[in-house]
Order: C-alpha cells, then sequence, then structure tokens
C-alpha cells in the first residue's frame, strides 16, 4: 500500500514536447481519440501552434499578437467538445466548459460571465498543484509513513542517562561535595544505559518490523485516531441581490481565517490514514503562493475557455421589457473575449491571450446574428461534418477508448471475455444512421444509447453466467434491436 506511489487525475502531457509537435503531428494525436473532422483539427492545431510561436517572441511582439478564436459549427455529437479538450490536455492548458446560455446580462440574478475566468484560475490552481505534488511525492509518502508508524507505535520518551560523575584532575579543588564515581556507581550506570540501549534496539525493530507490515498491506484495516481539521462551519443566509460569485469569495476568505485554527481527531483505517497524511505533507511541502502565481500566469498565457451553445444567446432583441437580452450577455461576454483584467480571490487575470472556442449547432440561428463586435473576435470558423455510418464504424473501435473497447473492459471484470465480431460493428452503425436519420440528430452519442440497449442482457447476467467467452455477431444485434428501431415510437423513447 504504501510502497506504490499514489495516482493522481493529472491531465497528460504528449509523448513529445509540445514546443517540437507540428500541426500536422498534433492533428495526429487528436486522430487518436477524435474519428474525421480534419478541417476542424486543422484549425486549432495552427491555433496552438501559434501559441508556441509567440512564446518564442520578444516580450513587446508577443504582448501584441492575439489568439485566433475559433467558432465551431457543427450539430451535436460530432466532436467539437472532444476536440476542445483533448487540445487542452494536449498542451497541459487550464480548461473550462461553459454553457454560453447559464449566463444572464449584468444586473439580473444569475452567473456573471467573469465567473468563467475565475473558474479557470481555480481548474489552474488545481492543475499546477497536481504537477507540483508529483514532484514531492516520494518525500510525502516517506514522511507520511513516519507520522503513521507513529500513531501505531508512539515514540519512546526521552529518558535522561545516568549521570556520569568526573574525577577531578590532579591539581584541581573538588568544585563540589560530590564524592568521585565508585566502582559500584559505575557499574549500576553501564548497566542502565546498557538497558536504555536494549530498549531502544528493541523499539527500533519493532517499528521497522511495523514498517514491513504497513508496505504489505497487512495493516491496512487497523484503525489510528488522526487529528483533521474542523469543517463544521456555520451555515450563511445570502441577503440581497449581491452578485453570488463576489460573495462565495468573499466567504471562503472569511471563513479559514474566522474557524482555520480548529481541530479535531477522527478514527480512520490505515490505509485511509495514510492517503490522508499524505495530502497533508504534500501541502506543507509544496509552497502555494508559487502554486498560485504560476497558476494565474498560465491562465494568462494559454488558459483555454470552451464556450458551448452560443448559438442560444444569437439573435437581436427589438422588443423591450425585463427578461434577460441575449443581445445583453453577448455584450458581457465581449471584454473577456477583446481583453480585460477580472479580480479573483487569487489577485488580477488579464484575459488578452486567452484562448475562446465556441461552438453551436445554429440550426434555428446563424453566426450572422451574433451582434457584429462579437463575430469579429471568432475569425476562425470551422463547419463540422454530420456524421454517417462510416464514421460510426471508425468511432466504434478505431479511437484509443473506443466503445467496445470500454465495454469489452468492463466485463473483462466479471471474467468474462467480449468480442464483437465485423459484421456486428457494421450493422450497430447501420443502426444508429437510421435512427440520427428518423429521429433526432444527435450524432456520435446516438451510438452510446444503441450499445446500452444492445448490451443491457449480457450486463445483467455477466455476474453469475458460467460462459467465458461471448461473441456479438450480427445476428445477436438483429434479434436485441431490430424489433426497437422498426417501432418509432419506442425507439424514440429508448434509443
Amino acid at each position: 500500500m504504501a510502497s506504490e506511489p499514489l495516482m493522481k487525475d493529472v491531465q497528460k502531457r504528449a509523448p513529445r514536447s509540445l514546443d517540437e509537435m507540428t500541426p500536422r503531428e498534433i492533428v495526429a494525436e487528436l486522430d487518436k481519440h477524435v474519428i474525421g473532422q480534419h478541417r476542424a483539427k486543422r484549425a486549432v492545431a495552427v491555433a496552438l501552434r501559434n501559441r508556441i510561436r509567440r512564446q518564442k517572441l520578444s516580450p513587446e511582439m508577443a504582448d501584441e499578437i492575439l489568439p485566433r478564436n475559433i467558432l465551431m459549427i457543427g450539430s451535436t455529437g460530432v466532436g467539437k467538445t472532444e476536440i476542445a479538450r483533448r487540445l487542452a490536455r494536449l498542451a497541459n492548458s487550464p480548461f473550462i466548459k461553459v454553457e454560453a446560455s447559464k449566463f444572464t446580462e449584468v444586473g439580473y440574478v444569475g452567473r456573471d460571465v467573469e465567473a468563467i475566468i475565475r473558474d479557470l484560475v481555480e481548474i489552474a490552481i488545481d492543475l499546477i498543484r497536481q504537477e507540483k505534488a508529483e514532484q514531492v511525492a516520494d518525500k510525502a509518502e516517506a514522511n507520511a509513513e513516519e507520522r503513521l508508524l507513529d500513531l501505531l507505535l508512539p515514540p519512546m520518551a526521552p529518558v535522561k542517562p545516568p549521570r556520569k560523575l568526573k574525577k577531578p584532575a590532579s591539581g584541581e579543588q573538588e568544585a563540589s561535595d560530590e564524592e568521585p564515581e565508585s566502582d559500584a556507581s559505575r557499574e549500576e550506570r553501564e548497566a542502565q544505559e546498557a538497558a536504555m540501549i536494549e530498549d531502544r534496539e528493541r523499539f527500533q525493530r519493532t517499528r521497522e518490523k511495523l514498517r514491513r507490515q504497513l508496505r504489505d498491506g497487512k495493516l491496512d484495516q487497523r484503525t489510528v485516531e488522526v487529528e483533521i481539521p474542523d469543517r463544521s462551519f456555520p451555515a450563511f443566509e445570502i441577503v440581497g441581490s449581491q452578485n453570488v460569485d463576489e460573495l462565495d469569495v468573499n466567504i471562503r476568505d472569511f471563513i479559514p481565517t474566522v474557524f482555520g485554527g480548529r481541530m479535531r481527531t477522527r478514527k480512520m483505517p490505515v490505509e485511509e490514514a495514510f492517503d490522508y497524511l499524505v495530502f497533508e505533507e504534500e501541502n506543507k511541502l509544496i509552497d502555494m503562493e508559487q502554486v498560485t502565481r504560476e497558476a494565474i500566469e498560465r491562465v494568462e498565457d494559454s488558459g483555454i475557455v470552451f464556450l458551448d451553445e452560443i448559438d442560444k444567446i444569437a439573435g437581436r432583441e427589438v422588443g423591450q421589457g425585463p427578461e434577460v437580452s441575449r443581445e445583453g450577455v453577448q455584450r458581457d461576454i465581449l471584454p473577456i473575449l477583446e481583453g480585460t483584467t477580472v479580480s479573483t480571490r487569487y489577485g488580477m487575470v488579464r484575459t488578452e491571450h486567452v484562448l475562446f472556442i465556441s461552438a453551436g449547432a445554429f440550426h434555428v440561428t446563424k453566426p450572422a446574428d451574433l451582434i457584429p463586435e462579437l463575430q469579429g473576435r471568432f475569425p476562425v470558423r470551422v463547419e463540422f461534418d454530420a456524421l454517417g455510418e462510416e464514421d460510426f464504424v471508425r468511432i466504434l473501435q478505431e479511437p484509443r477508448n473506443a466503445l467496445i473497447k470500454q465495454y469489452a473492459a468492463l466485463m473483462e471484470t466479471e471474467g468474462l471475455q467480449l468480442r464483437f465480431s465485423q459484421d456486428a460493428i457494421g450493422t450497430i452503425a447501420r443502426y444508429a444512421a437510421i435512427v440520427n436519420d428518423s429521429s433526432e440528430d444527435i450524432g456520435a452519442r446516438r451510438l452510446h444509447t444503441i450499445m446500452e440497449a444492445l448490451m443491457e442482457d449480457i450486463s445483467f447476467e455477466a455476474p453469475e453466467t458460467k460462459r467465458k467467452r461471448i461473441t456479438i455477431d450480427a445476428k445477436y444485434v438483429e434479434k436485441q434491436l431490430a424489433d426497437i428501431v422498426r417501432d418509432e415510437d419506442l425507439s424514440r423513447y429508448i434509443l
């Protein structure tokens, strides 16, 4: 347990340094996770490469070069979000996805658009902290192990060694009335010292034995008492129309000051206590002020905001009334895109070089319905292709974590080897295309609903079945799905 480093949910870097990757290599990396949509991949690859180029310029020139924000146009389920998310992981950049329709214009109760940047800073801090935690992981685990051993076997109380009396040197006058140490006293002192050494050695042997048992996981279920911060804070009532995000910032700053010193003892298993102590030791070893500085710098230099459903706020109202205006939300978003300074609990954050990727289906509206100022802030526009049967066949099996691979891995945990024949994959793709054509087109997300309906019986019976291998062929797919697909009303609810 303690000998293995803790697994961290950290965004993975690309196999090669990002500085060395060409746009073609960036596209190849995206191809491992997203099928098709080459125009969109080229656009984001160029945007990412331009960031690398900008970092190599002089500060004066780099400050003048603004990111080329991207507008993605396409229906749901065609890969818009996935491309943006994979791009952020590739660049190891702070990334946040927000829905434009969740924000309201200034003056209305709801989320302020500046909360986007505040949330992005929080994500960046978590990202940097995880990176620092990896760097100090070995030392944190070693310190946590020592603390846990102290809980399992409290350290020996310090014992003052027996006093050794010195004989005065010849010609010196004794400074006190103490008599020189006799042979009997010396023997008694030496015996006491030997006993102390033996006690220390016995204690050390016991501690090392516990250490081995701890590392082998033999003590995982033993209970220890650990001091933890007391989080039982009083409830706060929100009064008035103060901005919710600003109020949240104020409360989070206020609470640690008033209640930060309170501790309480909690009993927990050794395995849980070790993880908690590792986390505590990491906090001691990590300089959070440095983490905050680096997080703000990374947001300003390489932050990515994915603004989804931007088509829902497109359009211009001509009437007047108290309702929230879509055009008003657009105008509130505009300053962040143009470049402004946002106040956060960690300091001021400039948004001039944050990359914004917006996306929308634009079935009812069109990009031209956005206000002109907002349109001008998205110079790169990419239209996504609709997905067809051939795309679904590739999506099911080619990506690194394709759906079929996921279901096979899930069934393997039950000791069941699951295999899909090629004709079964083709039939699943065909049914997904048919249902998308006959009802709402939700793109590749239709494959999830199809696979769930297909796998329901196998997933239910897997823990009890005596079969060790199952091959799903086209005949089985037809049996499970044909009736549902033919019944249009039924497929609307199930698929």
